[in-house]
């Protein structure tokens, strides 16, 4: 079966500074993947790469078979890609309902879409604050409600960069348990995140970066039976 998501040697810069050395990533359709690394190693710009929102200077990007590394941003998630942001970039002035019905899409052709009460199933805390605004939520909260407005669009694939950073320990389970749930749907994830003992548990697949630079890549048995890696690379 071809991947839902391929990455070939993907290379980018922010002006003279190149970042990005030839990054490989493969998502399957179902599968869930991590992408991981110490903070300012490119994981955010590689997302931001694949999204179109930093365009690459060279390298494939493929997404459901067709090339999109020289797409629009927009024109990319209207194929079915939805990306949970750090910092989460809710809207403050419109209440939790607002902010999930204002990005209602069905963009995989789902005979089943997420809807609010599907949501309001997955995030019970949000059905309670419903008419809170999204400046009143805590910060659990408003990455609960990123995650649910993400999976409003129904989208093919969904990425998720730094996924509980900040987040109490209670409320990062939450979010794990979620994303344990929705992977048992089916649904394709890409995730940037920093605790791997929970990743291993949930992922099927792994790429470490180093420098702009796939330094591994592997299954979960892979990487548990390798702690070293997580020391070289991920600093837990």
């Amino acid at each position: 079966m071809s991947a839902l998501l391929e990455v070939k040697d993907l290379q980018t810069a922010y002006g003279p500074s190149q970042i990005l050395f030839g990054i490989d990533l493969q998502i399957s359709a179902g599968g869930f993947a991590t992408l991981l690394g110490r903070n300012g190693m490119g994981k955010t710009t590689t997302v931001r790469s694949i999204l179109g929102l930093t365009p690459a200077q060279s390298g494939t990007v493929y997404f459901l078979g067709e090339r999109i590394d020289q797409l629009s941003p927009d024109r990319i998630a209207r194929m079915g890609m939805a990306v949970v942001p750090e910092g989460r970039l809710i809207f403050p002035t419109l209440t939790v309902t607002e902010n999930l019905k204002a990005f209602a899409a069905n963009r995989n052709a789902s005979s089943a879409p997420w809807t609010l009460e599907r949501v309001f199933d997955l995030f019970p805390r949000l059905a309670e604050r419903s008419r809170h605004m999204g400046n009143q939520l805590s910060g659990g909260e408003q990455q609960m409600l990123a995650i649910g407005r993400a999976l409003m669009t129904n989208p093919h694939l969904l990425v998720l960069d730094e996924a509980t950073e900040g987040l109490a320990p209670l409320i990062r389970e939450d979010i794990w348990n979620c994303l344990g749930a929705l992977r048992a749907q089916g649904q394709s994830i890409l995730i940037i995140d920093k605790y791997v003992q929970r990743l291993v548990q949930l992922a099927d697949h792994h790429t470490l970066i180093e420098r702009g630079k796939v330094v591994w890549s592997g299954d979960s048995n892979a990487l548990s039976e390798n702690p070293d890696l997580w020391h070289r690379y991920i600093g837990v």
